[in-house]
């Protein structure tokens, strides 16, 4: 307690060298009438703020910023008893179980690094927050909380009291692209241009040399209207850039809008002293331009970006899909085609894809997708169930209250419960060589200025603007994402979705592929089911397509599909378990199906042969069904191409019925291993690693969920079925697996388009600053070099990869 209050006074002693500003918000004070612990504040409103932080003992806040707070006035507080209201607390909760609840709030006076901190440590204010995350860029706040300790409008309280009051949009729709707020953007642009060329215009007398001796007055009369117009260019419109070099100076980090910054205001100062001391024009027309040029830049590189996010999030869907219900019947549909009323069958193991109501059957939903709890909540008809839950027991089925976010499934996806820690490569690469960057221009323009100097002073400020204007790591900030964002978006139209942008890193690293078998290269919807060796009557048929209805697993739905003539039961009880089978009550009777030591008490030996699945009912033996696999189209042909270059392998939990037939396909070089364990996979997958390679496993997200995990790259293969795994790291239609190796190609393909974009930077950077340093290059040149090389980045990169695309038949 006395370390942190020593250090509060300390923060407190520096701040009250600035005066009579306000401890909380910095903002002017007319008297010091409002005082607490020798502390002056603007209004009662900062005053409240900095109880609430000292009480609960949260003195670093203002230890990150000075004056970190937002100013609040206590005369326009809410009132939040319209929150209690149970419907609009609904269009608010993105999740709950009842007791946790999740919502998500935009916060739009989150500005700085005390803002996140202070809006991460609410739960240090509010006991009955458990987590909150800010997403800085989009200005959101997610929080988590017990809906027994707190409630939504005493969140917003306290949100409010301490100056960050969310903003409702409830009426909001998310289809309805929500595109990052441009209007203070255009706002900047807009008054940069005007006065970029008035500017121009004004100064065209002192180009040509036009009335310049004849008419001295009105010279220096143009030369001080332009000095008013730059004020709001420099003020208001370059704004960001010294915001953003301040933050980072004030945290001892150098960042690329440093030298930027340094720029317009060695440019606005010099022109200031011409005019005002009669020495020249000024570099008026340069500092509008530059400040012109570069927000026209910088709006080029959001709407590029802003297009790839929404391609993403609202044109490229999960490629799975869905069992609905029409009548008696059931059909399957794309996930993107579900709407408001669907009545969904939910089987074992399948995702929530929609907020949705309990209409039929007993829901355990592991809501661990979204909440990292893997403990199964009970559901009852009427209950609603919230997206991303995940059924465990028998099918059940939903009918579907809101229509899917595949934007909201994406970032449940990407939670960190689902990382693979490995930092990517090229990042790291991109973040070293920047670090290094400002730090190396900054000792150049003044080493280039210092030499200049005794020379001509004039060539000397020239040489230093412009070195630091010219130079530009733009292609280390701009080409990874832009590359790799592009590359998603062209996987997404080709049915192929990966989890993020690191996912095509690893892919391209890739030294050895695994293959599960069920599912992923084989072809379910063509599986052949032969009863000649099971003895079931009409009854007992009834009893198998009821049990296996509620299973996911591919064998389970080929089984269903050649009993579509005979009815359904009720299903009492239901458990699956991986690699070994289903085990089922329906009226009086339970069944068990799956492989034989699952399903008998004796050990029954396969005979060779194709895929058996044996079944039992009430204990009694009742033989076996022979599935006859069919293979994917194109199957050897892609195993033939991938095998010149990756160490393949096959993991299946199936006898050796069919090896002769795989090893046809997989040649003698690869490694075929069966009745392979879920287990059994995970550990294959560590012994590669240990070996040192890279590995891509491809599975179904059934039985081997572990081993797409471990995996560097998991990919879960989907074949009209809802089953997404979120350990994955990607989902591939089945239609399009024939297409893997241009897949893994065009990866490695796009990571050569991000050296190449690294080197054209290199070669920007160095006759760039060449030129700059010889001083023939002008600042308002370096102004218009700067941006152009952020687009020709862009234009580059998304070029490159959808010509690269188009050569692979991508596009």
């Amino acid at each position: 307690m006395d370390i942190l209050t020593h250090k509060q006074t300390a923060i407190s002693d520096e701040k009250n060298e600035i005066g009579k500003s306000c401890y909380h918000c910095g903002d002017y004070c007319q008297d010091d009438s409002i005082k607490l612990d020798e502390k002056i504040f603007c209004c009662n409103g900062c005053k409240t703020v900095y109880e609430i932080l000292s009480a609960n003992k949260l003195f670093e806040y203002y230890s990150l910023e000075k004056n970190p707070g937002i100013k609040k006035n206590e005369k326009i507080k809410r009132n939040y008893e319209f929150l209690e209201d149970l419907e609009l607390k609904n269009r608010l909760i993105d999740f709950t179980d009842g007791t946790i609840t999740s919502i998500t709030l935009n916060i739009p006076e989150m500005h700085c690094s005390s803002c996140i901190w202070i809006l991460e440590n609410l739960y240090r204010l509010n006991n009955g927050i458990i987590n909150s995350r800010v997403n800085f860029l989009q200005k959101t706040l997610n929080i988590y909380f017990n809906e027994t300790s707190t409630s939504i409008k005493e969140i917003f309280e306290l949100l409010a009291s301490i100056g960050y009051e969310p903003a409702l949009n409830l009426g909001q729709k998310e289809e309805q692209f929500s595109k990052l707020s441009y209007k203070t953007l255009y706002f900047k642009i807009g008054i940069a241009g005007f006065c970029f060329g008035n500017v121009m215009l004004l100064s065209f007398p002192e180009y040509l040399s036009i009335g310049t001796n004849e008419l001295p007055e009105m010279k220096k009369i143009f030369a001080y209207i332009n000095i008013l117009l730059a004020v709001p260019v420099f003020f208001y419109s370059a704004s960001d850039y010294f915001s953003s070099a301040w933050k980072g100076l004030k945290k001892k980090i150098i960042n690329i809008d440093v030298p930027i910054a340094l720029g317009i205001l060695v440019l606005f100062l010099r022109s200031l002293a011409e005019i005002i001391f009669s020495i020249g024009p000024g570099y008026i027309d340069s500092l509008t331009g530059l400040v012109f040029f570069l927000l026209i830049g910088r709006l080029f590189q959001n709407k590029t970006y802003d297009t790839l996010n929404f391609e993403r999030n609202y044109k490229s869907y999960f490629p799975i899909s869905i069992t609905i219900k029409e009548g008696n019947s059931e059909k399957t549909i794309p996930v993107e085609k579900i709407s408001v009323g669907n009545r969904i069958v939910i089987r074992n193991d399948e995702i929530i894809p929609a907020d949705s109501i309990l209409i039929k059957g007993r829901a355990n939903i592991d809501y661990s997708f979204v909440t990292g709890e893997s403990i199964p909540v009970e559901k009852k008809n009427g209950d609603v169930i919230y997206a991303g839950g995940k059924q465990i027991g028998e099918a059940v089925e939903v009918e579907t209250i809101k229509d899917v976010s595949q934007s909201y499934l994406t970032q449940l996806w990407n939670d960190e419960a689902f990382q693979k820690t490995e930092e990517s490569r090229i990042v790291s690469l991109a973040n070293s060589i920047s670090k290094y960057f400002t730090i190396i221009i900054l000792s150049i323009a003044g080493a280039g200025a210092a030499f200049w100097f005794s020379i001509d002073s004039h060539i000397a400020f020239n040489v230093f603007t412009a070195v630091l204007i010219v130079a530009c790591p733009c292609a280390l900030a701009l080409s990874t994402p832009f590359t790799l964002g592009n590359t998603l978006r062209i996987f997404g139209k080709n049915k192929f979705y990966l989890k993020n942008t690191h996912v095509i890193e690893k892919l391209a690293a890739i030294t050895a592929i695994v293959f599960d078998k069920t599912g992923t290269i084989t072809e379910n919807s063509l599986s052949e089911v032969n009863f000649d060796n099971a003895f079931l009557n009409d009854e007992e048929k009834i009893l198998l397509k009821s049990a296996v209805r509620n299973s996911s697993h591919p064998l389970s739905k080929s089984i269903y599909r050649s009993l579509l003539e005979f009815s359904i039961h009720k299903t009492n009880s239901f458990e699956e378990t991986p690699g070994k089978g289903i085990f089922a009550s329906i009226n009086n009777f339970t069944i068990k199906i799956g492989n034989n030591n699952f399903v008998n008490e004796k050990l029954i030996i396969d005979d060779e042969g194709n895929t058996k699945v044996y079944i039992s009912i009430n204990n009694d033996p009742k033989g076996y069904l022979l599935i006859s696999n069919k293979y994917r189209t194109g199957l050897k042909q892609i195993i033939e191409k991938l095998k010149r270059v990756y160490q393949l392998a096959l993991l299946s939990g199936d006898s050796e019925g069919e090896k002769q037939k795989l090893r046809n396909i997989f040649g003698d070089e690869s490694n075929l291993y069966f009745k392979q364990s879920p287990h059994d996979k995970l550990n294959f997958i560590k012994t590669l690693q240990v070996k040192g390679k890279r590995v891509l496993m491809l599975g179904d997200g059934l039985n081997d969920a572990g081993a797409l995990k471990q995996s560097d790259v998991g990919i879960s293969i989907s074949d009209n079925v809802n089953n997404f795994s979120p350990a994955c790291d990607g989902i591939l239609d089945s239609k399009m697996f024939h297409r893997l190796n241009d897949f893994i190609s065009f990866a490695i393909k796009s990571k050569k388009i991000i050296i190449t974009s690294f080197i054209i930077s290199f070669i920007y950077n160095i006759f760039g600053i060449i030129y700059a340093v010889t001083g023939t290059l002008t600042p308002i040149v370096a102004a218009i070099l700067m941006p152009l090389s952020s687009i020709s980045v862009v234009l580059f990169t998304s070029f490159s990869t959808n010509f690269v695309a188009k050569k692979e038949k991508l596009l």
